[in-house]
């Protein structure tokens, strides 16, 4: 009998965007990261304001995007927590959201990135 992937196993994984004033971004890097988060990156953004409007408004046009590898199961509680932080943390505004991924090329990638590792002997 050929070996079978045991799907109740697997689980679906989302690619974060978080995008913040710099400032702010490694508090919000660990925010996130006690969610089982194993993979983060930060980018340095730029906002897109002109600088006539930035100055107008006092903008922070210097930004942060945060991008985070987190289970599908997990995304919906994380969000939230950031929506919190964002109304909460002084000059902590952001913006979040997540996409699908579709794969993920190896077991031991995906089993880091899902936090799912298998016990010996066990196949996925």
């Amino acid at each position: 009998m050929a070996n079978r992937i045991d799907t109740s196993a697997i689980k679906k994984l989302k690619l974060l965007f978080t995008v913040v004033d710099r400032p702010k971004a490694e508090f919000y890097q660990d925010f996130i990261s006690q969610y089982e988060v194993n993979f983060q990156m930060i980018l340095n953004g730029l906002g897109t304001a002109n600088s006539d409007l930035v100055d107008m408004l006092g903008l922070n046009i210097h930004k942060a995007v945060i991008l985070s590898v987190v289970r599908e199961d997990l995304v919906d509680t994380i969000m939230n927590a950031l929506e919190d932080k964002f109304v909460t943390i002084k000059k902590g505004k952001g913006v979040s959201f997540a996409v699908p991924l579709s794969s993920v090329i190896g077991v031991n990638l995906y089993q880091f990135l899902s936090n799912n590792r298998l016990k010996r002997g066990e196949q996925l």
